[in-house]
């Protein structure tokens, strides 16, 4: 009887430490959830397929990304740590007067950053947290930017209901500059609307204004998205979504679907 009475102490903190907070996954959509991954835990998150189709009055250009890699790790009970890769691209452009086809295949850069929660690590109620970032210009050129960037994300949500959360995510950014040198100010906003649909199902409407002054022409890119995720087990889900461009600006539409795991 004592040996399983001290067997039960001993399992206890581990019992404990294995009830996690709620998979709370950084994709689908245009904004960033303010949670963080549980201390101890890893979570990755994998865009397996993206099509983005942007048609200018000269050119049209199809761009394929697959492997798309968010490793996320939480070092505290309010603060993760993250890596990731922008996975590999295939990009075809065609001039729209000539025919020509111009293609790039190659891999994309890598993104380190810091997320600290600062209200409801979980993301329920209202949740805020800051996640500065950085990108190395690990891609080939023309696939990744070609210099490195920095920027501050400030995500934050709050539920309306047991079914409605508000999010909005608010972004300064050191974007690298259209000719693949240097550096600019960008920033803006998404915001959402997510709905629970039952206990595996869930959506969202969503929409984002950036502001981009890049010296070699300043543009507002805005763009509109819906998705779906399923969730058949606690720690893992499955998304696909879709976004349309809002200005001339933006991308005409991407479509894309993933995966994310908590391990």
């Amino acid at each position: 009887m004592k040996l399983l009475v001290a067997a039960l102490l001993i399992a206890s903190p581990a019992l404990a430490e294995d009830k996690l907070r709620d998979l709370c996954a950084e994709r689908p959509g245009l904004d960033t959830p303010a949670c963080t991954v549980d201390r101890g835990h890893l979570q990755l998150e994998v865009g397996i397929g993206d099509w983005t189709l942007d048609r200018q009055a000269d050119s049209r250009t199809d761009t394929i990304v697959t492997g798309q890699t968010s490793a996320r790790y939480g070092i505290g009970d309010t603060t993760e740590v993250r890596i990731g890769w922008s996975g590999y691209g295939h990009v075809r452009m065609r001039d729209r007067a000539t025919g020509a086809v111009d293609r790039l295949s190659g891999s994309g850069d890598v993104t380190v950053g810091l997320k600290q929660n600062l209200s409801n690590p979980a993301g329920d109620g209202f949740s805020a947290a800051l996640l500065p970032y950085f990108t190395f210009p690990a891609g080939k050129s023309g696939i990744g930017a070609g210099d490195w960037s920095a920027g501050l994300i400030i995500p934050v949500s709050y539920d309306l209901s047991e079914r409605l959360t508000l999010e909005m995510t608010p972004e300064l950014d050191a974007a690298v500059n259209a000719n693949g040198t240097g550096r600019h100010a960008a920033y803006g906003s998404a915001a959402g609307l997510g709905i629970k649909l039952n206990e595996k199902w869930s959506m969202s409407v969503e929409t984002q204004l950036i502001r981009d002054n890049d010296p070699n022409g300043h543009s507002t890119r805005a763009l509109g998205g819906a998705y779906l995720a399923w969730q058949p087990k606690d720690r893992i889900q499955f998304d696909a979504g879709a976004q349309a461009g809002l200005s001339h600006a933006s991308p005409d539409i991407e479509l894309y679907f993933g995966i994310s795991e908590k391990f």
